[in-house]
C-alpha cells in the first residue's frame, strides 16, 4: 500500500520516508495446542529479518483468563532480543475479548478497555502502544462507549491510534461520528469476500482508512484449497512464486489502503514474507483473478462500471427485506398481484447467493419484474442480489419493512398459534423450524437485530422505500377481556414463597374479586396470565398449580382462565415467557379479542410493555383494585 495513507494516519509513528507495511499476525504463535515459545521468537525473528515491519497482536491471543497477554510478552522478548531496528516495527494490540475457560466473550466496558490497555502496555513493555483496537463490538456495551474510552485513551497519551475490529459499516461510521479512525481490521481473502460484499473495504477505500486483512490466506483448510486452485497455480509459476504470495498480492491490489497480515508459524514461510512487495500483477493477471474471484471488481472499478450492460428500458428488481415476521410476504404478494415474479429462499432452499441460478433461468424466460423477500439482514446477503441486477442491466429498488421487534414478536407468535392452536414447547419448536420456516425461536429476531444493517444507496439500489408497520384489525374478534396478571396480584403464598405451594398456601384480597365479579357480570371474558418455572426445575407439578388456580377461582367466587409459562429462566426459547406476546397472542385467537378493547392489569416492571406490545390498555393493579 501506499505509504501516505500510513503516514497521514499514524504519524509520526510511520513518517512518510519509510517503505509500505509488510504485515504479520501472530496469534497462533500463542493459541496453537503445541506451541512452542523458542519456536515462536525464531518464527518472528525470521519475519523481522524478511522485512515485515507491522505486528499484529492482542492480550486475548493465549490459552485461557491465566495466560492473557501471552502473545504480547512473547512479541516485546522478540524485539528485545532483535538485532535489527526496533523503531521501524510497529506493534497493535488489541483489548475487549476475554478469555474465561478458554472461550472468546466479549467485554466492551469503559473500565475493562482503560485496566486492558495498562496491562498491555506492561506486557508490551512500552510507554504508549502503537496501534490499540478494539477487538469486537460487545453485544452488551453501546459501542459508543467502546470507542469514547479508546478516544480517552489517546488523548491521555497511552496509545497513538484507534482501531476497529470485526465490525460493519454502520459501525466504523458511528464510531467515527465520535473520533478519528484510524484503522479497521477484518478477515478478507479470496474465500472470505464478505468484508467486500458487506461495503466495509469501500467503506475503508474512500475514507482513506488503512483496513488490516486478517486471515487473508483463510486458515489451513484454505491454504490447502489455494495450492490446487488453477487460477492461483499458473499465476504462481508465470511469476516464480509461491501460490500464497500471489493471493497476497492480489490483495494489496484491491486497494492501496489493504495491508494483508498472515499469519505464518514456521520460519520457512515467515521468511518467505520478504518477497510479498516484489510481485507486481498485470492487468492480464488481474482479469484472471477477477474472473476467479469476481467480488474483486467492487473495489477496483468505481460504482457505474460494475454493470456489465447497460440499464433496461423496463423490468426491475424488488427486494423487500426487514425481521423475520415482519409481513414480508404479504407486502410480497401484492407484488405478485403486479405482475412480479416471486423468489424465495424459503422456497428455493440454499443459500441467498444461491438464488442467482433461479434469477437467471427467470431472465432467460423473458420476465424481468422480479421481487425478493428473505430477511436480507446484512450488506453482504443483499450484495450478490444486487449485483446480478447490475450485471443485467435492471434497477433494485429496495422495500424496508420497518416493523419494531416488539411487532415482529406478535407477527411471530400469532402465526404459530394459527398453525398450531397453541404454543409448541421449545424443543417442539426446534423441531418444527426445519420444516416450517414460520416457526423459530425469539433468539432468531434477536439476532437479526444484532446484525441488521439498515439500506444504504451507495449498496446500488435505484431507490429505497421505508414501510412502516401497521396492523390490520381481523373483523371476526370483537370480544373484550380483563386480562390480569395473576403472581402477586390476585393471589399470593400464605407462608412467604414466591407462588403458593398448595392450595392451602393460597391468599386472596377481597378488593380483586369484587372487581373481577363487576367486569363479568358486565360481559367481560376474565383471563389471567402466571410464570411458573419450579415445573421446568422440577419443584411443582402442572397438577399442583393446576390446583392452586382452581382455589383462587374459589376464593375470588369468579373464573379467571389461566394461562401460565412453565418454562425457566436464561435466555427466552419459549413465546411465553413475559414480556414476549405468546399467552397474550393465545388470549387473543382463544377469545377472539380485540386488543385495544381489552384490558391488562399488572405490577411488575414489563407489564406495561407487555401490553403495549399487544395493543392492551394498561392499568396498575395498585390504581385499579380499590
Amino acid at each position: 500500500m501506499g505509504v501516505g495513507t500510513w503516514a497521514g494516519k499514524l504519524d509520526p509513528m510511520w513518517p512518510p520516508d519509510r517503505a509500505p507495511l509488510i504485515g504479520m499476525g501472530c496469534m497462533r504463535l500463542s493459541t496453537e495446542p503445541d506451541r512452542d515459545e523458542r519456536r515462536a521468537l525464531a518464527v518472528l525473528h525470521a519475519a523481522l529479518d524478511a522485512g515485515v515491519t507491522f505486528l499484529d497482536t492482542a492480550d486475548a491471543y493465549c490459552r485461557n483468563a491465566g495466560d492473557v497477554g501471552h502473545n504480547e510478552r512473547l512479541i516485546a522478548r522478540a524485539l528485545e532480543m532483535w538485532a535489527g531496528d526496533r523503531s521501524r516495527i510497529l506493534v497493535a494490540t488489541k483489548g475487549g475479548l476475554t478469555r474465561p475457560q478458554g472461550a472468546w466473550i466479549p467485554d466492551g466496558r469503559a473500565r475493562h478497555l482503560v485496566a486492558a490497555c495498562e496491562a498491555s502496555r506492561l506486557a508490551l513493555g512500552v510507554d504508549r502502544i502503537d496501534l490499540y483496537q478494539l477487538h469486537v463490538p460487545d453485544p452488551h456495551t453501546p459501542l459508543a462507549t467502546s470507542v469514547r474510552a479508546l478516544d480517552s485513551l489517546r488523548r491521555d497519551g497511552r496509545i497513538a491510534a484507534i482501531g476497529l475490529c470485526n465490525v460493519n459499516v454502520g459501525q466504523i461510521e458511528e464510531a467515527r461520528r465520535i473520533t478519528a479512525i484510524d484503522t479497521v481490521q477484518v478477515e478478507l481473502g479470496p474465500w472470505d469476500d464478505g468484508t467486500l460484499l458487506n461495503g466495509v473495504a469501500e467503506c475503508c477505500a474512500r475514507h482513506r482508512i488503512p483496513l488490516i486483512a486478517a486471515r487473508p490466506l483463510g486458515g489451513v483448510k484454505r491454504c490447502r484449497r489455494a495450492l490446487k486452485d488453477p487460477v492461483l497455480v499458473e499465476l504462481a509459476s508465470r511469476h516464480g512464486v509461491s501460490v500464497f504470495d500471489v493471493v497476497l498480492a492480489w490483495l494489496r491490489a484491491l486497494s492501496d489502503v489493504i495491508v494483508p497480515i498472515p499469519g505464518p508459524t514456521r520460519v520457512d514461510t515467515a521468511r518467505a514474507l520478504a518477497g510479498v512487495s516484489s510481485i507486481s500483477l498485470g492487468e492480464e493477471d488481474l482479469r484472471l483473478l477477477d474472473d476467479r474471484f469476481p467480488s474483486g471488481r467492487i473495489l477496483r472499478s468505481p460504482p457505474p462500471a460494475r454493470s456489465a450492460r447497460p440499464m433496461r428500458s423496463e423490468g426491475d428488481v424488488v427486494l423487500i427485506m426487514g425481521l423475520p415476521a415482519a409481513g414480508k410476504s404479504t407486502l410480497a404478494r401484492s407484488f405478485i398481484g403486479q405482475g412480479y415474479a416471486r423468489v424465495n429462499r424459503d422456497d428455493a432452499g440454499g443459500t441467498l447467493r444461491a438464488l442467482v441460478p433461479a434469477l437467471d433461468r427467470l431472465l432467460d424466460s423473458g420476465t424481468s419484474r422480479i421481487v425478493l423477500d428473505n430477511t436480507y439482514v446484512s450488506r453482504k446477503a443483499r450484495a450478490p442480489i444486487v449485483g446480478w441486477a447490475a450485471a443485467h442491466g435492471l434497477p433494485v429498488r429496495c422495500v424496508w419493512l420497518s416493523s419494531s421487534v416488539e411487532d415482529a414478536q406478535v407477527n411471530a407468535a400469532s402465526r404459530i398459534v394459527a398453525n398450531y392452536g397453541r404454543l409448541p414447547e421449545p424443543d417442539e419448536i426446534r423441531r418444527l423450524s426445519t420444516r416450517d420456516v414460520n416457526t423459530f425461536a425469539p433468539t432468531v429476531q434477536f439476532r437479526y437485530q444484532r446484525a441488521f444493517e439498515p439500506p444504504h444507496p451507495s449498496e446500488g439500489f435505484s431507490a429505497i422505500e421505508i414501510v412502516p408497520f401497521k396492523r390490520t384489525r381481523d373483523p371476526r374478534h370483537s370480544n373484550r377481556a380483563l386480562i390480569v396478571w395473576c403472581d402477586g396480584v390476585l393471589l399470593r403464598s400464605r407462608t412467604g414463597r414466591r407462588f403458593p405451594a398448595s392450595p392451602d398456601d393460597v391468599e386472596v384480597d377481597e378488593r380483586p374479586g369484587r372487581t373481577l365479579r363487576r367486569y363479568a357480570a358486565e360481559g367481560w371474558q376474565l383471563a389471567g396470565l402466571s410464570w411458573q418455572p419450579e415445573i421446568a426445575g422440577s419443584g411443582t407439578t402442572v397438577a399442583q398449580v393446576e390446583a392452586v388456580f382452581a382455589r383462587m377461582n374459589d376464593q375470588l367466587g369468579v373464573a379467571v382462565d389461566v394461562v401460565y409459562c412453565p418454562h425457566g429462566g436464561g435466555p427466552p426459547a419459549c413465546w411465553c415467557r413475559k414480556p414476549l406476546p405468546g399467552l397474550g397472542v393465545l388470549l387473543i385467537e382463544r377469545g377472539r379479542l380485540d386488543a385495544p378493547r381489552c384490558i391488562y392489569v399488572g405490577s411488575g416492571p414489563y407489564d406495561q410493555a407487555f401490553a403495549r406490545r399487544l395493543g392492551f390498555q394498561y392499568r396498575e393493579a395498585a390504581e385499579f383494585f380499590v
